[in-house]
């Protein structure tokens, strides 16, 4: 074992990079201790080389041309923290990996997309590609799934993956707010981007999904296999009934392994209020995973922000250090299961329907016709008052069914005339 210092390179000096920066400063001591030598950052690439980052610096050599950094030969590793599934951050990691230099990133979206092809890269050279930091920020879930439970079939991966949803649906239950209104408090405190759409349409927790997916089961990650719904037509009317109903509404990312396969979705659902994923609020995240012999295991922490992100991506660094290296999706390439993808529309589960319907006589009765002709049986109803001739809102629930069914039964009842907007469908989580 060398006691040489590690040599490390940090593309994208935004809050995490510097968060990076600022660990391995502070715990210096400790860091070494565990590396079993000292880790050191020796160059960086930013876009701005003015902005003060509240980081020294001061001797570091510095990159205009964050791909450059691949080619330094005083550098051992690199730390991608730039983002996006393309240029300059794929061009980057490519070239590292080529040049024979492990790789530590936070980009969930590059791995979901091209994971694949840069775990066959890493391993043709024999080195890293780590990323702890790329999913659930601070909480070990990678690891946990990769080595912690290597000994377990895993059965079934569920997370809270983004916090900015999550805070979100928080504030619309704890304050009765609507969608856009809370929306604009998470944009104003900073949780949620200018443009939010990756957040809120669900594509940065499917990003995650899909690789918690392939780490759980052992097969090649799959973005585009993942079915992916967000929050925007989560409404607080839906939040307050979700509550009367024994249920809190969340956006989870859930990965089944089951005989005829796997599927991989994320959407809203409405989840006991009992079960540990419930009470997980805020900007938290969570990552729960069952297991044949170890049962559930529930992680829960920060997800994102400069210190929980900057811990996961310097554990990273400390395992490298150690010469401690583990197959990208926790068997090799070549070893990764084909497992098939089945579809939406072979869920089977229970749901929650709002219609928005003219009180009338015989409105309920055609609404429960047609679930009857397409084999949805009902669980309970609620009518929320009474307005003859006006708008009322009217709670179905289902017993379990197919996803195929439900579809087509939605697709009637919209048309009905009495039926004056889109109706609300939540899918129900048992566990």
């Amino acid at each position: 074992m060398t006691t040489r210092p590690l040599s490390v390179a940090i593309a994208g000096l935004g809050t995490v990079g510097a968060g990076v920066l600022t660990v391995l400063r502070e715990n210096a001591g400790i860091i070494a201790a565990r590396a079993g030598r000292p880790i050191a950052v020796t160059a960086v690439s930013a876009r701005d080389r003015t902005r003060d980052r509240g980081v020294s610096l001061d001797g570091l050599r510095w990159y205009e041309d964050a791909a450059a950094l691949a080619n330094d030969p005083g550098v051992d590793v690199v730390v991608e923290l730039i983002g996006g599934t393309e240029e300059p951050a794929r061009a980057l990691v490519e070239g590292a990996i080529a040049a024979g230099k492990s790789v530590v990133t936070a980009n969930k979206a590059l791995l979901a997309i091209h994971g694949a092809a840069l775990a066959e890269a890493a391993e043709a050279k024999g080195v890293a590609l780590a990323f702890e930091a790329a999913v659930a920020g601070g909480i070990p879930a990678i690891k946990a799934l990769r080595e912690g439970l290597a000994a377990n079939e895993i059965t079934r991966v569920t997370g809270i993956l983004n916090g900015t949803c999550n805070y979100i649906l928080t504030q619309m239950r704890e304050r009765g707010r609507e969608f856009a209104e809370a929306l604009a408090e998470a944009q104003k405190l900073g949780y949620a981007e200018a443009d939010p759409t990756f957040d809120v349409e669900g594509i940065d927790q499917a990003h995650k999904l899909a690789i918690l997916a392939a780490l759980a089961f052992g097969r090649p990650v799959d973005f585009p296999a993942v079915h992916v719904e967000g929050i925007r037509q989560v409404s607080a009317l839906d939040i307050k009934l979700a509550e009367e109903l024994g249920y809190r509404i969340k956006l989870l990312g859930i990965a089944d392994r089951s005989e005829a396969g796997v599927s991989a979705r994320v959407h809203p659902c409405m989840v006991p209020a009992s079960h540990p994923i419930a009470r997980v609020d805020g900007v938290f995240n969570a990552v729960v995973a069952e297991g044949d012999h170890v049962g559930r295991v529930v992680l829960e922490g920060r997800g994102a922000g400069a210190g929980p992100t900057a811990s996961a991506v310097v554990a990273d660094l400390i395992d490298i250090a150690r010469g401690r290296t583990t197959p990208v999706w926790g068997v090799a390439s070549g070893d990764l299961a084909k497992l098939p993808n089945l579809p939406m529309t072979s869920h089977y589960g229970a749901y929650y329907l709002r219609l928005m319907v003219v009180d009338r006589p015989g409105v309920i009765a055609d609404v429960t016709g047609v679930l009857r002709d397409h084999g949805v049986s009902l669980e309970s109803m609620i009518q929320r008052g009474r307005s003859p001739g006006e708008a009322v809102a009217v709670v179905l629930t289902t017993h379990d069914c197919e996803e195929s069914a439900m579809r087509a039964a939605l697709a009637r009842i919209e048309a009905l005339d009495a039926v004056l907007e889109k109706p609300a469908l939540i899918r129900i989580e048992s566990f």
